[in-house]
Parts: C-alpha cells; sequence; structure tokens
C-alpha cells in the first residue's frame, strides 16, 4: 500500500505554515500577508510566500512514507526493558526513551527537526499527527477521507504509479490516509517499522495465519488463548494441511520438542492469555524459535503497547484487537499487525486479495480513542491490581487469576516484562453456576456483555458468553468451570467499583 504524498488541493487553496518547535527564527513572521503559509500544489511542490516567494522545494514522491518510516524505527528500543519505566510513575507506564528522528536529509530540503515527543502518552496523542501526515489541513483532530477510490490527473500518473515512480493511493481497499494515521499512531507506540489495521481482531488473527503459514506447514500455540482463534487453527486451517502444536504457556520443553520435531513456521500465542492472564516468556521463546528459523507472533491485547513492548523483547509481529484498549470506548471494531515492513508487508498482500478493510470512520474512532490511552491504562492497571487484591482475601472468592498478584504462577515473569499488568481479573467464587449467576446478576456497575478494555466495566462468565454450546465436561478440558468470571475494570471511579463487587458478594 502506498501513501499519498501529493494532495490535490486547488491551486489557491493555502494552508498555514507548520508549528517551529525548535524555537529558531521563522522567515516572514512577522509578515501580516494571508500568502505567509505554503502552498501545496498537485504535482508535490511546495512554494514559500512572504519573502521567499522565488523559492520552491520539490518533495519526492515518496517523502511522507520516508519520514514516516524512519520515524518508527527510531522508535523501535533495543534496550533492556527495565530501562523502559518510568520510575516516577506509579503504575509504571511504559516509555519510548529514543528521540524521534525524522530527518532524511532530502537534497534540497532543510533536516526536519527531532520530534519532541519521547513518551508513549505523548506519542499516543501526537504520533502520525502532529509530527506530519499525509492530509494537508489546519485541522487538530484527522479528517475521515470517505472515499472508495482516488482518482490520476492523467494517464501518465497513473502509469508512474504502476511502475513505482509515483506514491499514491488507488483504491479504498488497499489504503486510505485516515487509516494511514492510525497505522502510524499503533507503530510509534510498539517501536514498529510498519503497521497493518483491518476489520477486527479476528480478521487480523485469521489473515496473519494464512500469510505465514505455509499449506502444509506447522504452528505452535497455547492452550489458554481466544476461542474463535482456537476454532479457526483447529478447523480451517486442517483444510489447508496446517497442523498445530498446542502446548501449556510455561512449557518451553514442549515448545522445544516441536520445535525440533516439525518444521515450525510460526509460534503464536497471546500473552496475557485469555482467560486466565497466564503469560509467555517473550524474550526466552523468541531466541529458541529464531534459532529453527521460526517466526513468533504475540497477541497482546490484554497487555496493550504501553504495558508490555513484545517487540522489543523479541518477537517478530504483535497483534491487537483494537477493539479493546486501543480504541477504549466499546463503540469500534478494528484489529492490527505491527512489526517489520518485510512482514507486515506480505501479511498486507494478502490482506488486499481477502478484503477486510477498516471503514475510515472506525479509523477515525480509534485515533480519538488512542488519544487518551495512556490516561485510561494506568487507571485500569491501578484499578484491576486493587480489587485483584481484594478479591483474593475474600472469603467468598476460591481463586483470582491475575498476572500482578504474587500467587500468580508467571508473577516473577511478569514484572520483568511488563509495566502494568492489564484492567482484567479472572476469579472464580465459592459456588455453583448458579450461585455464580446470583453474583454477576447483583452487580450494578458492569455491564454483562463481552468484550473489555473500554471505559465503561464489563462481566462475564466465560461458561456462559463464551462456551454455552459445549457441554460442562467439555468446557473444563479448557479450564473453563461454571464459577468463573471475568471481570474488566473500566476508568470508574475505583470506591464504586469496590463497593459494588463487595456488596455483590454478599448476596452469595
Amino acid at each position: 500500500m502506498a501513501v499519498s504524498t501529493c494532495p490535490r488541493v486547488f491551486p489557491s487553496f493555502e494552508c498555514r505554515s507548520e508549528p517551529d518547535f525548535s524555537g529558531a527564527p521563522n522567515i516572514g513572521r512577522g509578515d501580516k500577508k494571508p500568502s505567509h503559509g505554503r502552498l501545496y500544489s498537485s504535482r508535490g511542490t511546495v512554494s514559500f510566500h512572504g519573502g521567499l516567494s522565488s523559492l520552491i522545494f520539490r518533495f519526492p514522491p515518496n517523502f511522507v512514507r520516508q519520514l514516516s518510516t524512519k520515524a518508527r524505527r527510531n522508535c523501535t528500543s533495543t534496550e533492556p526493558i527495565a530501562s523502559l519505566v518510568d520510575p516516577a510513575a506509579e503504575d509504571g507506564v511504559t516509555l519510548v526513551e529514543k528521540e524521534v528522528d525524522r530527518s532524511v536529509g532530502v537534497e534540497g530540503l532543510p533536516k526536519s527537526k527531532p520530534s519532541v515527543f519521547s513518551y508513549d502518552g505523548s506519542l499516543a496523542i501526537h504520533a502520525g499527527e502532529r509530527s506530519g501526515r499525509g492530509i494537508m489541513t489546519d485541522a487538530i483532530t484527522t479528517p475521515v477521507v470517505n472515499t472508495s477510490a482516488y482518482f490520476f490527473d492523467n494517464t501518465a500518473q497513473l502509469i508512474d504509479f504502476k511502475e513505482k515512480r509515483r506514491a499514491s493511493f488507488e483504491y479504498g481497499r488497499y489504503g486510505n490516509p485516515t487509516t494511514v494515521v492510525a497505522e502510524e499512531k499503533i507503530s510509534a507506540l510498539e517501536g514498529a517499522e510498519s503497521t497493518l489495521i483491518m476489520a477486527s481482531g479476528m480478521c487480523a488473527s485469521t489473515v496473519l495465519l494464512m500469510a505465514l503459514v505455509p499449506a502444509g506447514g506447522h504452528l505452535v500455540t497455547t492452550t489458554d488463548c481466544y476461542r474463535k482463534t482456537r476454532i479457526f487453527i483447529e478447523t480451517i486451517l486442517p483444510r489447508m494441511g496446517i497442523k498445530a502444536t498446542v502446548i501449556d504457556p510455561a512449557d518451553v520443553g514442549a515448545l522445544e520438542s516441536a520445535l525440533n520435531e516439525n518444521n515450525v513456521s510460526l509460534f503464536f500465542t497471546e500473552s496475557p492469555t485469555n482467560p486466565f492472564l497466564r503469560c509467555v516468556d517473550i524474550k526466552h521463546v523468541s531466541e529458541l524459535c529464531h534459532r529453527k528459523g521460526a517466526l513468533v507472533c504475540i497477541d497482546g491485547t490484554f497487555a496493550t503497547p504501553l504495558n508490555q513492548k513484545a517487540l522489543a523483547l523479541g518477537a517478530d509481529l504483535v497483534l491487537h484487537s483494537a477493539t479493546k484498549y486501543l480504541g477504549g470506548h466499546n463503540d469500534v471494531l478494528g484489529g492490527c499487525i505491527s512489526g517489520s515492513m518485510k512482514l507486515v508487508s506480505e501479511i498486507r498482500n494478502l490482506h488486499h486479495v481477502l478484503g477486510g478493510a477498516l471503514n475510515p470512520n472506525a479509523a477515525y474512532l480509534i485515533i480519538r480513542g488512542m488519544k487518551t490511552l495512556h490516561l485510561r491504562v494506568k487507571q485500569q492497571n491501578s484499578t484491576a491490581l486493587r480489587m485483584a487484591k481484594i478479591l483474593e482475601a475474600h472469603p467468598k472468592v476460591k481463586c483470582v487469576y491475575y498476572p500482578g498478584l504474587e500467587s500468580h504462577p508467571e508473577y516473577d515473569l511478569a514484572k520483568r516484562q511488563m509495566t502494568g499488568f492489564g484492567g482484567v481479573v479472572s476469579f472464580e467464587v465459592d459456588g455453583d453456576l448458579q450461585t455464580t449467576i446470583k453474583f454477576v446478576d447483583s452487580l450494578r456497575i458492569p455491564y454483562i456483555a463481552p468484550s473489555f478494555g473500554g471505559c465503561e466495566s464489563i462481566v462475564d462468565q466465560p461458561a456462559i458468553m463464551s462456551y454455552w454450546d459445549l457441554p460442562q465436561s467439555e468446557r473444563l478440558k479448557y479450564g473453563i468451570k461454571d464459577n468463573l468470571v471475568r471481570f474488566s475494570f473500566g476508568v470508574e471511579d475505583f470506591e464504586d467499583l469496590k463497593a459494588d463487587v463487595l456488596q455483590a458478594l454478599e448476596t452469595i
């Protein structure tokens, strides 16, 4: 997918000059003429008026793509994970230490100033937008570009595009300016060269698996995972001759055996997992897989890019259901894959064939949602950890699953590779199916619904919400007991949530 860097605007359209963060004098700043800004032409040139009318800079066709790619590469941290933690933050919000250097040294152009945005909170707000986007506008918010196709001024332009001498959009399924901004923002947070955003998290998972595991190939996955992902791996991929080895998330020995005994193309796992929040040692499994030529993809939806940097830990790809924390308002579906330009391009090629493109209106909602991501996740991290400790100490709760608790089997690992443990807590109440139903129905704040990660708290019984079509004996094979509850804590006041949960527990 090519990014349009040559916006077609009417010749009379003028745009204010970009903000200057360097403190250097701005030539013509005192000029009161309305033509003081830059004029963008359909030929990719920029004319500076007000004292510089004779000076024209010509941008190369892929200028914005060069800038954004350079920015993404410089967001990638190779430092140990401990250096990514802000010691002053109570809940350990992740930061990216390296400054985003957007200078590319294009001949005839002054080098761009380094970005002033180094922390994830600032990147979530401004990445893909303040530091330069392919839509020329004075609007603070990114416009929604509702179009199904893009035109060329003449046939020569079209041929240049087809022969890769000109960058442009072509058809809505292959890319959209609004969608690209969402991809750039996610890339900056993940420290990725490239991001591909799609219509849903499951769309991202299925396209990735089909693109990277060849017919007759082999992949490894884990026992605890989203059920629809398991269904695809167990029932759809075998039609292509693809086999899967399923291992416990912590069973490194089983992973080594699978790698030694099979020609494994991909290790695909969630971390933390759904619904028991098990954690995979991303650094270790990446080293094992890479020695055998296998790729590693981490579904980091439960972690978010703020709590865990899977690519910096060694994974090749990281996947998210943008429906959850990234969108964060329970009002949009989306999925994304981030990683190297090479791998993401390979997945993108298949995506262009299969469809599943994200609507630009949905992309706008994800962009909007991500601007408060760091605030929401910090609150959810804090609320979930405090509630997990309260639930663990309560006599009517048998077991709590949360990686921030010392009782969690991967607690030490989670502390090493995560800076926060997310807003979802799973636990088993002391009772049967009906007792658990009574507890859930007594809650007044959370909605009984699927999904998680939004502003509103959500609660469900996996035995009913996700596995009700299976008999109890089959559900137990996946560890899904009738008294299991999955609670996604939103951003409501902690004291209100605490009182609501404790009152509901008193009813059973």
